[in-house]
């Protein structure tokens, strides 16, 4: 089974290095940095809103939790969103490609 993880961060330097550390280590196949990012979020009992990059993370279910682990260990934020999806398709060439890169 293979998985989209997404995962906010607060700025590009965070997110490579975060990226950077999970392909290295065979834990994503690809990540995707995407700018332009606003998040309205509730946190320690207030309203906030801060710009920030979404990372769409490629893997396998089974690469899942060190990848979990791996991300709070490089995250600067003491609760960073990691939020799995199921991949319920997908072009057959491009899962196998995910599968052997992780």
């Amino acid at each position: 089974m293979y998985l989209t993880v997404f995962c906010t961060v607060p700025d590009l330097d965070s997110g490579q290095r975060i990226a950077q550390a999970l392909v290295h280590e065979g834990l994503a196949a690809c990540v995707n940095l995407l700018p332009g990012t606003t998040s309205v979020y509730r946190w320690q009992g207030e309203v906030r809103e801060n710009h920030e990059l979404l990372l769409i993370i490629k893997t396998r279910q089974a690469r899942y939790q060190t990848l979990e682990a791996r991300i709070k260990e490089l995250h600067p934020y003491e609760v960073p969103e990691i939020i799995a999806h199921k991949i319920e398709a997908g072009l057959p060439s491009y899962l196998e490609w995910i599968e052997q890169s992780t």
